[in-house]
């Protein structure tokens, strides 16, 4: 099976619950709202120019915006990246994209007031951007040893499964019931534990893929459907049903997780028991290995 990576969102072997995921956009994400303020006036002072500085300032208007979109989807990335222990580099550069775009517009913006203070402006804009939001992830986490076909494959599925939970949610806000929606999101950090298992070892996905598939569509189509029950009759049994459902499969998810992860020990104790073996018959005296805790 799978050599397990270590990290702040990886499942524990102890079977202790990992980080909650972070709802809403994260404290960079937000930043870039002032982004698309900055563009604002250039747009309201369009219309009080000749037909150049028209065009110019709409131009403008247009590269921040589009800076600001791109700033915003590449912090999105960057966070996605910093919350997995592997995975592939962010495929375009969108946050230093942004940066240049950002540069440009305000370098045009400041045109009017010559070209050395269009540099100045242009640098001192890129600048603090860069320091605001930082450059792209330039290189993949933890793919070292494994199989690129492996991990696109493991990507695809995960993706359907996160799919599945954003409808599942989608259903469950539906009903207006904040402990519905609640609970779905409860279930939806269980899954994404499973999600990150796989992800860490692509080899995991055959004993996984039905968990990710079949379950979390039924999942969802379930949520769907006592969604609109709920609307329509407020049925208690309904709800004790519906979360009786979700109580299994957040069972069985987090025993399907702590199966991996157990093949993935011991596999480990089959290579090191295996090396200490060799080290033997080249008469070396490997040290004790030391007990996990628990055993």
């Amino acid at each position: 099976m799978a050599e397990r990576f270590g990290g702040k969102y990886s499942p524990s072997p102890s079977g202790e619950s990992p980080a909650p995921r972070r709802q809403g956009p994260s404290r960079a994400e937000k930043r870039t709202g002032w982004l698309f303020l900055v563009a604002l006036p250039f747009a309201l002072k369009a219309f009080f120019q000749d037909p150049a500085g028209l065009t110019r300032n709409l131009v403008v208007f247009a590269i921040l915006i589009l800076a600001a979109w791109l700033t915003r989807e590449g912090v999105r990335a960057a966070d996605a990246y910093v919350a997995r222990s592997v995975t592939r580099r962010p495929a375009l550069p969108r946050k230093m994209i942004g940066t240049a775009l950002t540069a440009l517009g305000l370098g045009l913006g400041a045109l009017g007031g010559g070209e050395m203070a269009a540099v100045l402006l242009g640098l001192t804009g890129a600048a603090l951007h860069l320091y605001a939001f930082g450059p792209d992830p330039l290189r993949d986490k933890g793919m070292a040893g494994i199989d690129s076909f492996q991990q696109d494959r493991a990507a695809r599925i995960v993706a359907e499964g996160e799919a599945y939970l954003t409808e599942m949610r989608a259903a469950a806000e539906r009903t207006g019931d904040r402990q519905i929606t609640a609970r779905v999101d409860r279930f939806a950090i269980t899954a994404r534990t499973l999600f990150r298992t796989v992800e860490e070892d692509p080899r995991d996905l055959t004993a996984a893929r039905r968990y990710l598939g079949v379950y979390l569509m039924g999942a969802r189509d379930a949520t769907a459907k006592f969604a609109d029950l709920w609307a329509k009759t407020r049925d208690p049994g309904a709800r004790a049903d519906y979360e009786a459902l979700l109580d299994d499969l957040e069972t069985n998810f987090a025993r399907r997780t702590t199966a991996l992860l157990t093949d993935n020990r011991s596999d480990l104790d089959i290579e090191i028991g295996v090396l200490r073996d060799r080290l033997k018959r080249e008469g070396v005296q490997p040290a004790p290995y030391p007990p996990q805790s628990g055993e």
